[in-house]
């Protein structure tokens, strides 16, 4: 799904979950949610430590960056990483649940970010970015009203409430 606010999201979120637990499609007590920036940076990485989840450089044919095609792409059309998640890299930015702001000093789990505030956070890069805003660990930020000209999507979680 591209073209999107954050608003949008969370209101897909929230309509997708409605609809599946009626159907009992979904475990009770489950909730379909935008993943936090860390549960996005834990998917995308599959266990590994490098830059990108193909090693330490990203190539043309591994993610659609760089302005390689021109525009999104439908999912799959690149290579997964080990735990079978397709275009962490690439493709569209893809919104998280938390709000924007520096990462705090000191180590913190799954830090939440402040309570307030209008920017969210965006994950994976997009299609016409240079290979470095599609590592694993980049993080950028955006108004929740935008939809970055169809660059801006999301990722769904499905987590306990």
């Amino acid at each position: 799904m591209t073209n999107v606010s954050w608003y949008d999201a969370v209101a897909f979120c929230q309509k997708l979950g409605e609809s599946t637990y009626i159907k009992g499609n979904i475990p009770f007590g489950y909730r379909y949610k935008l993943p936090t920036e860390t549960q996005w940076e834990y998917a995308c990485r599959a266990g590994t430590t490098t830059a990108f989840h193909f090693g330490a450089t990203l190539q043309k044919g591994q993610a659609n960056f760089n302005k390689h095609v021109n525009k999104t792409q439908p999912v799959g059309s690149y290579p997964a990483n080990q735990w079978g998640l397709h275009d962490m890299h690439g493709n569209v930015w893809e919104y998280c649940a938390d709000l924007y702001c520096a990462y705090p000093s000191g180590r913190v789990v799954d830090p939440a970010g402040p309570s307030t505030d209008s920017n969210r956070v965006i994950r994976g890069g997009s299609w016409n970015n240079f290979g470095m805003r599609c590592r694993s660990a980049y993080r950028h930020e955006t108004t929740t009203r935008s939809r970055l000209n169809g660059s801006l999507g999301l990722r769904l979680s499905l987590r306990p409430e």
